[in-house]
């Protein structure tokens, strides 16, 4: 008897959840070597308007979050993918053909950036917030304040991924982000789906 071979399709990770995409086409998502991993959703425009939409709903909630709980929700996510630490060098040995050691430092990076953003949250008032004497008894101050929706653009690797998205989402923003490298981006999704950051600040 022939075996039949159990694809997976990655969906798309919408405002906290994993719709169908509404284009219903996919692209098959190889490893290094050549071999068959995934099938990847392919979005649509109206699945780009609606990831839009979903992050809009949640910059709302996530620019109202203090920038403490931001930061301890960003420590999360790094400690999330921490626990998950095995699923994830697996997946990046596998994608971008690296070894163990070399796909381990890859996601103890990852780690990294995430708890170096982490701690960013509450300082980014004092760094880029300042105060100027002028004339009289008046003085003028300027205080950050969260950008909105953010188009992200990302390279082809967990790291890269991570590296554009945590500091976006460490000063309050919410994102969209398009990336070529399917399987680790999807990987960090479905961590992100069980953790506490707001549906539609990732996108």
């Amino acid at each position: 008897m022939a075996r039949t071979e159990v694809r997976k399709t990655y969906k798309l990770y919408v405002g906290g959840a994993f719709p169908r995409s509404e284009s219903g086409r996919t692209r098959p998502v190889t490893d290094a070597g050549g071999s068959f991993m995934a099938n990847a959703a392919l979005a649509s425009r109206k699945d780009l308007r609606d990831a839009v939409v979903a992050a809009r709903k949640g910059h709302r909630t996530w620019a109202g979050a203090t920038p403490y709980n931001r930061g301890q929700v960003l420590y999360r996510i790094a400690e999330m993918v921490e626990s998950r630490r095995t699923e994830f060098v697996q997946v990046v040995r596998r994608t971008h053909g690296l070894t163990a050691r070399q796909a381990g430092s890859e996601v103890d990076l990852v780690v990294d950036r995430l708890v170096h953003y982490a701690g960013w949250t509450d300082k980014l008032a004092s760094v880029l917030g300042h105060a100027n004497a002028v004339s009289g008894p008046y003085f003028c101050y300027s205080t950050p304040e969260p950008t909105g929706v953010v188009g992200v653009l990302a390279p082809g690797s967990l790291l890269g991924l991570v590296s554009c998205v945590a500091p976006v989402v460490a000063g309050g923003n919410s994102c969209v982000v398009v990336t070529p490298e399917a399987c680790g981006s999807i990987t960090f999704a479905e961590a992100l789906a069980t953790s506490d950051v707001p549906g539609g600040v990732i996108n």
